[in-house]
Parts: structure tokens; C-alpha cells; sequence
């Protein structure tokens, strides 16, 4: 089978966690890298062939069939649009983009270009996450009729020191709300195929004043973030993601007519699965990823390479379960309900 020649734009998440799931999926070849500053480096370390300092440069310097997106947010837009003129396949991080109009432009773009597009929104390919996808779809639960959706964080708490950067600019799309909720809004979505009728969100900021190891600054962004959606069959979302609590938890439950499905535990990679009914609670075992053993190299590897997988089937023109850019646009117009990008 032919392998995908593909280059990373973005040496942040992109060298932490999209690098080594490529250099580990047996349909992958990357490369090259692109970043103002690092990527030189980061290149030589993890022996991939080229660099460059920007996604232009490295459309223009290598051949590829494929880019990844994992820049910041606030360079999404360029950078995919340069990529789909060039006719390269695209795969971009989330959140999708600083605003519904950009985010529509970057659809009209992949329909025109006719390659592959995806969203990196890996958490649908968590084993626990795709069992309770089977058991709304299979009618287990009976009719659904509330989603809740919860992921805690203690990163932002007020004594936590992180450094000053693009993601504490909200112009430059830093905040929780596209880091996390973007991902809680997508799996509601899919759960249930369709994109809300109604929603309503908002954001607050608990801790503007920060420190990092230097001196004091002035976030301008949202620590915590929720939204309220409504699908066209009475089915209700509450979704909601903090990151100044002292107990980190991730919560995804779906309460039908018949009965609820849990998936929880300390982190969104790490949970448990139940089913409950009048009668009994029920622990269900679900088939590890068959990318488990990469979890040394990250917790967010191995549903990466599950994600990679869809990719590659969009690649070759096969029925695939790739987020799109059409689900991507359907999560910014949420994100826009709860101040972000606005």
C-alpha cells in the first residue's frame, strides 16, 4: 500500500503528540516540518528529512501529499488555505479557527480543492467514547434525552504559573473554549449526527492576573466555559469545561428513556465505562485501541493514529469516520455563542 508523504506546520502539540503518531502509523512517511524557530531542531533530533519556517515554504520545498496543520489558531486560516491551493490533503487541529467567517472560507476552500479535509478531534476514538457512540446508535439506551459532558482541569488555577503566549491572547485564539470545549461540543454532534437547532454558551474568566516564571501579565482569555445545545429530537446537551478546579475529572454520560450510559475517570483518556438501569449497574469492558502500546509515547497518541487511520481511508477515497470541516463549522458556531472569537 502507498505511503502518505505528509509535513507538519507547527512544532507545539504537533512535535509532542501528531509527530510520533506518524512516525509510528505504517501509512504515514513525514516528511518535513515547518515553525518560525524550531523546527531545524526539532527535525534533526526526530530524523525527519526536511524544515522550513513557514507552511509556504515548505509547500514550495518538498513534495507532499498531505499537511498537518498544529500551528496556533490564529494561523489556521493561511495556512489551510495555502495548503488546499497547493491541492494537499489537510488534517487541522482544533479549535477550527478564530471565527465563523474563517471557518466558512476554509469549507468553501476544501470543496473547491476536492482532497481529503479532517479536524483533529481524536477524542471520538477513545475505546469507552466509541462504545456509548454504539450504544445511543444502536438504541440501547432508548430514546436519548440529556447529554452531559464535563472536563475539569486544575492547569489555570490561580497559583499555577504557565508561561505568557498566544494561547493567554484571545485575539490570537488562546482560551479554554477552543482548546476544550471545541472537543466537548464536537462529540455531542456526533453522538447524535447532526449539529443543534438552538444553543447558548458562555465563558468567564476566574483569574485574569497571572504569573509565569519572570513577571505578572494580564490574560484576555476564558478558564472555563459552557454551553447548552438542543437537537431537533428534544435531546439536550449541557456541556462544560474548567480548568481552575482542584480535581481533575472527565465526565461523558447519556441518559436515555431506558437507560444511562457513563463514561468517567481523572482525565479524558483514562475512564471507565457503566451502563445503568433500574435494576442494576453494569461495568462494561471495552476493546483496547490498537494503538495502546504507543500510549507510552503520550496519552494522546494513540487516539491520534486511530484518527490517522480515517485520514489515510479519506486519503485513498474510502468510506472513513474523519471529522470534516462541515463538523468544524458546526463547532465554531457554538464556540461563537460562548464569546469565542468575538
Amino acid at each position: 500500500m502507498e505511503r502518505i508523504r505528509i509535513g507538519i506546520v507547527g512544532t507545539g502539540f504537533g512535535a509532542l503528540a501528531h509527530l510520533p503518531a506518524l512516525q509510528h502509523h505504517p501509512r504515514f512517511d513525514v516528511v518535513a516540518l515547518a515553525s518560525p524557530s524550531s523546527a531545524a531542531g526539532i527535525a534533526r533530533e526526530r530524523n525527519v528529512p526536511h524544515s522550513f519556517h513557514s507552511c509556504k515554504e515548505m509547500l514550495e520545498g518538498v513534495a507532499l501529499d498531505a499537511v498537518t496543520i498544529a500551528s496556533p489558531p490564529f494561523t489556521h486560516h493561511p495556512d489551510v488555505l495555502s495548503a488546499l491551493a497547493a491541492r494537499k490533503h489537510v488534517l487541522c487541529e482544533k479549535p477550527f479557527a478564530l471565527d465563523v467567517a474563517q471557518a466558512q472560507a476554509m469549507c468553501a476552500a476544501a470543496a473547491q480543492a476536492g482532497t481529503a479535509c479532517g479536524v483533529s478531534h481524536e477524542f471520538r476514538f477513545i475505546p469507552q467514547v466509541q462504545a456509548v457512540y454504539e450504544l445511543v446508535r444502536n438504541g440501547h439506551l432508548g430514546a436519548p434525552r440529556d447529554v452531559e459532558i464535563t472536563l475539569l482541569r486544575s492547569t489555570l488555577r490561580r497559583e499555577e504559573r504557565r508561561p505568557r503566549g498566544w494561547w493567554f491572547d484571545r485575539e490570537r485564539g488562546g482560551g479554554l473554549a477552543g482548546a476544550l470545549l471545541s472537543h466537548l461540543i464536537d462529540q455531542a454532534n456526533w453522538l447524535f449526527g447532526k449539529a443543534p437547532e438552538r444553543f447558548v454558551g458562555f465563558s468567564r474568566t476566574a483569574n485574569p492576573q497571572r504569573e509565569d516564571q519572570t513577571r505578572t501579565f494580564t490574560s484576555s482569555v476564558d478558564d472555563g466555559a459552557a454551553a447548552l445545545l438542543q437537537y431537533s429530537d428534544a435531546v439536550l446537551a449541557r456541556l462544560c469545561a474548567d480548568a481552575t478546579t482542584a480535581v481533575e475529572s472527565y465526565t461523558l454520560a447519556v441518559h436515555g428513556e431506558q437507560r444511562t450510559a457513563v463514561a468517567s475517570g481523572a482525565t479524558i483518556t483514562q475512564i471507565a465505562l457503566y451502563t445503568v438501569d433500574h435494576d442494576a449497574t453494569d461495568e462494561l469492558a471495552c476493546t483496547p485501541s490498537p494503538y495502546a502500546a504507543f500510549e507510552r509515547l503520550g496519552s494522546n497518541v494513540p487516539p491520534l493514529m486511530e484518527l490517522y487511520d480515517q485520514f489515510a481511508r479519506a486519503v485513498a477515497g474510502e468510506p472513513n469516520q474523519l471529522p470534516t470541516f462541515a463538523d468544524a463549522l458546526a463547532t465554531q458556531r457554538v464556540l461563537e455563542s460562548v464569546g469565542y472569537g468575538v
